[in-house]
């Protein structure tokens, strides 16, 4: 059994649990008074980096990182994300931390609050706008979501170092294939329900978004309000719902080596978000979709509150797989088996904001 790291960023600093000899033990937290919205772990260089983006109440947001699995933190005395100043905008959150594939060595991207891009070519220590995303056309006519106008997803494709997608909150999904030097929007299929057009050009409410782990032109979209599959690297989008107990949700993630294999956590609903039917359950499905089964073996088998946030699933990239979130309630669940069973890794925790796992 391979030794993991797992990183849980939670409203009160990140905690570091680490598998070794099949043995959980989580280490006093760090980062101490910062809500760690995002998490990433680096594994293309000899070792690994952690990075962190945090948001102090006083001092404000910034971007850590680390080089000894979280044992010490830098801060660039200059902020790592920062808006130039012709934008007229301030960082409020860094949302997501994404390193690229292998193809792209150094190149980390950030997700933002004001809803921007950012791109950074030595390791995350420092990032640098994307514009055309930025300047896009469409923006004036972007709404921010329940959570702020933010950039919360970033995918890329370890074939083709131009391709590039995003999601963002309240406006959809944007796609480039020419490295963000141009953006489309890319939600034909993506039902928008709070709108007077439920099919809208952009405007959708695009949660997360996940890739296969066989077929890199098929994802996997939760929806505020549906759970949808793209075969064409999001040019067009099915509805693959059936069989869930709720479709709304913020939470998806894929199998890191099973194709047509994803995860979600279905929520009852946008105004009561709770565990669909009051159940700690996570969902699979091994056919891409057409089919969903529950996963209960060591979750609770009572009432259950713990509302699993967008970034608070994951798996890591052991075989077999390692399955792993976090939830409201401070609680935090592992399987090491694809998720067949399941055990609590830790519990009384902040509030969970992200979770994230790698073989180290």
């Amino acid at each position: 059994m391979p030794d993991v790291l797992l990183t849980v960023g939670t409203r009160k600093g990140l905690f570091l649990g680490r598998r070794q000899g099949g043995r959980w033990e989580f280490d006093d937290p760090v980062l101490p008074a910062q809500a760690v919205y995002s998490v990433a772990i680096d594994t293309r260089g000899p070792t690994p980096r952690l990075l962190a983006g945090g948001d102090n109440g006083h001092f404000g947001p910034s971007v850590f990182h680390s080089d000894d699995l979280g044992r010490t933190w830098t801060e660039p005395p200059r902020p790592a994300v920062r808006f130039p100043e012709d934008t007229g905008a301030s960082l409020e959150r860094v949302w997501q931390l994404h390193p690229a594939p292998a193809h792209s060595p150094g190149v980390v991207f950030a997700g933002t609050e004001p809803a921007a891009l950012f791109r950074s070519a030595d390791g995350g220590e420092s990032f640098e706008l994307v514009r055309p995303l930025w300047e896009h056309p469409t923006r004036s006519r972007w709404v921010p979501g329940g959570g702020g106008e933010a950039v919360h997803t970033v995918v890329t494709d370890p074939r083709d170092p131009d391709a590039l997608m995003v999601a963002v909150s309240t406006a959809g999904v944007f796609r480039s294939r020419d490295g963000g030097a141009a953006w489309e929007p890319s939600n034909h299929g993506v039902s928008a329900v709070f709108l007077p057009d439920p099919n809208p050009e952009f405007g959708q409410c695009v949660h997360k978004i996940a890739q296969d782990a066989g077929d890199r032109d098929r994802l996997y979209l939760q929806n505020h309000w549906g759970v949808f599959r793209s075969d064409d690297a999001g040019r067009t989008w099915s509805d693959i719902g059936a069989g869930l107990p709720s479709d709304f949700g913020f939470a998806v993630a894929a199998h890191p080596h099973r194709p047509d294999t994803a995860y979600v956590f279905p929520i009852t609903a946008d105004s009561d978000r709770v565990p669909a039917g009051r159940r700690c359950r996570v969902y699979r499905t091994r056919d891409a979709g057409a089919t969903w089964e529950p996963l209960t073996e060591g979750l609770p088998e009572g009432a259950h509150y713990g509302t699993v946030l967008r970034d608070a699933l994951c798996t890591d990239d052991a075989d077999p797989a390692g399955v792993y979130f976090g939830n409201r309630n401070g609680e935090v669940y592992g399987s090491e088996d694809d998720g067949d069973s399941w055990r609590l890794l830790a519990e009384h925790l902040p509030d969970v904001l992200c979770v994230r796992a790698a073989v180290v």
